[in-house]
């Protein structure tokens, strides 16, 4: 299961029982912010596009919208995400629970400056009930990102 695979991901830096399960879905920002009690905004989601044929994770605050423009000026392509099967075999977790942890050998990760207004924000962590509250200087350790981006819109300051 792709929880334990986080799970065992986070237990090499001493944080694996930081990791929150529910007993109620966390699947989608609205339903992980009522599990978690913050804001959806403060919900660090997980998208999975596709770029030059290979799979790519997009961290991004719960209340941004991808921005199709910005992220063609970004990747040099239009924005196409990656199937509900595409994801789990290409990146490592089901749909409701994608996060940067734990993920298949050459997924590219990046932040997006949605995220960069919060102190903390709560990723899923390969479950749909699942969350861990990190720091963003924490999600930058522990997502391996490869940079931090602008490819979002519909979110202020």
């Amino acid at each position: 299961m792709a929880i334990e695979k986080v799970k065992e991901y986070f237990a090499q830096f001493g944080i694996a029982d930081r990791v929150q399960e529910f007993d109620v879905s966390s699947a989608t920002v609205e339903l992980a912010a009522q599990a978690l009690n913050c804001e959806p905004c403060r919900i660090a989601k997980t998208l999975s596009f596709k770029a030059d044929g290979r799979a790519i994770l997009i961290v991004a605050a719960g209340d941004a919208k991808i921005d199709n423009s910005k992220y063609k000026a970004q990747f040099g392509t239009k924005a196409k995400m990656l199937t509900p099967d595409e994801v789990e075999t290409q990146i490592g977790h089901g749909v409701g629970g994608v996060c940067p942890f734990g993920i298949n050998e050459g997924v590219e990760v990046y932040l997006d400056s949605s995220l960069k207004r919060f102190e903390t924000v709560f990723p899923a962590c390969g479950s749909s009930n699942s969350a861990i509250e990190l720091s963003i200087e924490e999600l930058e350790k522990y997502s391996g990102y490869r940079s931090w981006i602008d490819v979002s819109k519909g979110w202020s300051e």
